[in-house]
């Protein structure tokens, strides 16, 4: 049979797996997004489905002030006795923490913090002992693996060692330990994240070392294919299937424009099967792996794997108690700045604009090269006012379609922001209440439109801009996330905080594939 990669597209970097009875649970990074860690459950490994987040509440992660990329780095879902333990870093915050569950879709713990440096961590249950291990080094180029004991009740970390100096001595992190037929294994990320990613095997007697290199190291890397639809592989965590068979997630990058090309989905979930030969695991047979990808068989009840669920169609109609799960916020959300109010998400503006840190927005992953979304939106702006549907990669580059107040009525606009550079790339006078605000994607494009009225499929007198994705990719932005596709307001420039801003009222969100 076949399935196809990546298993979790748009931005689901640094994935952990664990597998509990024939239910697997993946988490991946969520850096300064809101709730944090998102939780995904399968019986295949394939398709997945949203369960919730692991850090949803501000006692557990208060991002308020976090810098782009920062804030949550690389988590270790793990199962022990019953019990779900998550442990990840607040780079730029706190450290490492720990949070647990009895069920993962409930709520899960407070925090206990771990009194380690670095980041990367992995929690490893052996005999007893608990080990945490963790990537630290003088710098980010010089990291080494180090691993310590550590008691989950109270944090404290016993004397670390160093366990793995990596196989060229540079970017060595995101360990996982693992004890398979009695023989201990360690799985490390080296390369660095991008072109020169890979997953690299060791293997011991004991969970604290010495560990001997696979011979065939790394087991997984397409730096050597630069031409190849996937680039960047590495971060790989193992996870068993109760049939025996063996799997690796890991994370990955769809290029575009060939090389060295370009990506703006972010970093993505993959899946390779995994054989072991003479004790070693073997990714792939050995080879890249593909976006079609041809197996024997799956995990589950062997039926036809579906999309999972960041690639499949959100319609939000904001007629229930919460958010759709596929939305997330910038950091925290301000208190008051959205509310679900009459079948309609209303946002309250609180900046001048999207290149501020607090500015009222919330997006889904942009998760397909070619889509369509778009925002029914109910707004009737003071001059200076402006809300609207935005791409965002961050507040330096972002691109909007919005509506704007002006003296003598309102206009629609595009705007583009890459880095120190804004510029509006076209206005047009529109009349009405309500508006049908569109972007149409391609890999090498944005087309941006507006109805008012919002009634058909695009606007009458066609798009007023478009746009490249390229400029908001990680090769521009320099960000290890990617682009985030939704409605936003802001605030008039120089408006007193005595006077009531214009709130805007979201009807519809659509979200729709139209890949090929």
């Amino acid at each position: 049979m076949q399935y196809r990669n990546p298993v979790l597209p748009g931005t689901h970097p640094d994935p952990t797996v664990c597998r509990v009875g024939e239910d697997y649970y993946l988490a991946t990074s969520s850096f300064e997004y809101f709730p944090g860690v998102p939780l995904y459950h399968s019986t295949d490994l394939v398709s997945w489905t949203h369960v919730g987040h692991c850090l949803t509440r501000e006692s557990q992660l208060d991002v308020t002030d976090t810098d782009s990329s920062d804030g949550i780095y690389a988590p270790t879902l793990r199962h022990h006795d019953g019990t779900f333990y998550l442990v990840t870093t607040f780079v730029g915050g706190g450290g490492h923490f720990v949070v647990t569950a009895e069920e993962p879709t409930g709520e899960w713990s407070e925090p206990t913090s771990l009194d380690a440096p670095g980041f990367d961590p992995d929690l490893f249950f052996d005999d007893g002992t608990v080990y945490l291990s963790y990537a630290h080094g003088p710098t980010l180029a010089e990291t080494t693996v180090h691993v310590a004991p550590v008691d989950l009740d109270t944090g404290a970390v016993g004397d670390s060692r160093t366990l793995w100096e990596g196989i060229e001595g540079t970017f060595c992190e995101a360990p996982h330990l693992y004890e398979v037929d009695g023989t201990y294994y360690l799985l490390t990320a080296e390369g660095g994240t991008h072109t020169n990613h890979m997953v690299v095997a060791a293997r011991g007697d004991s969970p604290t070392g010495p560990f001997e290199p696979c011979p065939h190291n790394p087991i997984l890397s397409h730096r050597g294919h630069p031409m190849h639809p996937v680039s960047a592989a590495g971060h790989g965590d193992l996870v068993d299937a109760p049939d025996g068979s063996w799997w690796l997630v890991f994370l990955g990058v769809r290029q575009q424009g060939g090389h060295p090309g370009w990506h703006h989905l972010g970093r993505e979930t993959f899946l390779a099967p995994v054989d072991w030969r003479d004790g070693w695991p073997v990714v792939a047979a050995g080879g890249p792996v593909d976006l079609v990808v041809d197996v024997e068989s799956l995990p589950g009840d062997g039926g036809s794997p579906e999309p999972s669920a960041p690639a499949r169609e959100t319609h939000e109609t904001f007629d229930g108690e919460t958010l759709d799960g596929a939305f997330e916020f910038r950091r925290n959300p301000a208190e008051g700045a959205y509310s679900l109010d009459d079948e309609s998400l209303t946002l309250r503006p609180r900046t001048a604009s999207l290149d501020d840190r607090g500015a009222t927005f919330v997006g889904r992953r942009q998760a397909h090269f070619d889509c369509r979304c778009s925002v029914h939106l109910a707004f009737d702006p003071a001059p200076g006012e402006e809300a609207g549907l935005a791409l965002v990669a961050d507040e330096r580059h972002h691109y909007e379609v919005g509506l704007r107040g002006r003296e003598n009525g309102s206009v629609a606009l595009v705007r583009r922001r890459v880095g120190d550079v804004t510029a509006v790339a076209a206005e047009r006078r529109v009349d009405g209440e309500t508006f049908e605000l569109t972007v149409d994607a391609t890999p090498t494009s944005y087309r941006f439109a507006v109805e008012a009225g919002g009634g058909g499929e695009t606007a009458r007198d066609g798009p007023l801009a478009t746009a490249a994705p390229r400029y908001l990719a990680t090769e521009v932005t320099g960000l290890f996330t990617g682009v985030y596709v939704g409605p936003y307001v802001v605030a008039r420039t120089g408006s007193s905080d005595h006077e009531e801003p214009t709130a805007a009222h979201v009807e519809r969100f659509r979200y729709e594939p139209t890949e090929p």
